[in-house]
């Protein structure tokens, strides 16, 4: 495994932008993708959940990934998502992504169909086979309806281009197993914002962050931290993010994330059905954690 297919740092799932009309918002993607870039951010992360891959027709799916690539000039990685239930159209999509200009691929664990561990152990091993680039393999219970446990994430470890795990199960005992077995080469990173601290004091390697949306230097440099064991600052950092940490989920992701970013004028809070704009009730909260965090 060569050095620069090892993904470490903060990454943030990107927003995608939208026009009032629903078409994707080229001009504010690219702005945003380079503000990303200029803050610090390790990697970017496009069409993930947080980008609304899942209301993306395959064309616009591709033209994101393309625009986040000319964005970034081959300053960072651009791991492009790439999930789907159906492992003959994930292999057909990576290879899109692929042809896009990704460096790496983000890949779910099969949602809805909710196959046996072996299942997911072949659907990830058919993709990593098929395609040559580096795979984060995503486990994010919540969304898919199953786990990808321990054991699976460290088998699947052993191929050669499967490079890191993106870990949203909130179980650290389970997170905990995956750092302790892991070869040197692979990388295990949080995919939840407020658990990042404790797996980084665990040995984790990074993060793809939601919240760093609306604060990437601000993510970066907590995960800096963690990872050099000054965990007294980055207690105090993660203290101070804590409210936008919470409000960014205060309803659906990537609904919060998309109502700040509209407040901080980076993109128009336009999400697609069946997604909604946020709760007017919610505005306060919101604008208050953003006050706090230095985002307003």
């Amino acid at each position: 495994m060569t050095a620069d297919t090892r993904l470490t740092g903060c990454g943030t799932a990107l927003a995608t932008p939208f026009t009032h009309a629903g078409e994707i918002d080229e001009r504010a993607l690219r702005g945003f993708v380079d503000w990303q870039i200029d803050e610090g951010i390790d990697f970017v992360v496009p069409c993930g959940s947080t980008g609304e891959a899942a209301t993306m027709s395959p064309a616009e799916h591709r033209r994101v990934v393309e625009i986040t690539v000319e964005q970034a000039r081959g300053r960072v990685a651009v791991v492009a998502g790439a999930g789907s239930n159906d492992t003959k159209k994930a292999i057909a999509l990576s290879r899109e992504m692929r042809e896009a200009g990704a460096t790496h691929l983000l890949h779910v664990s099969p949602m809805y169909n909710k196959p046996p561990q072996r299942g997911i152990l072949a659907h990830f091993l058919a993709i990593a086979d098929a395609v040559d680039l580096p795979i984060v393999v995503y486990n994010v219970p919540g969304r898919t309806g199953s786990n990808i446990e321990a054991a699976t994430t460290l088998a699947l470890a052993k191929h050669p281009r499967i490079v890191a795990v993106k870990e949203a199960s909130a179980n650290l005992p389970q997170i905990t197993d995956c750092i302790r077995g892991k070869s040197e080469g692979f990388t295990v990173l949080s995919g939840d914002d407020e658990l990042t601290l404790p797996i980084l004091a665990l040995g984790g390697d990074g993060l793809i962050s939601v919240v760093s949306n609306v604060v990437p230097r601000l993510m970066t440099e907590l995960v800096r931290l963690g990872r050099a064991g000054k965990l007294e600052e980055a207690r105090a950092l993660h203290m101070r993010l804590l409210p936008w940490m919470r409000a960014a989920f205060i309803e659906s992701n990537p609904i919060p994330v998309k109502a700040a970013l509209a407040m901080m004028g980076k993109m128009e809070n336009v999400l697609r059905a069946p997604l909604v704009e946020m709760d007017a009730k919610h505005d306060g909260l919101v604008t208050a954690a953003l006050k706090t965090a230095g985002a307003l």
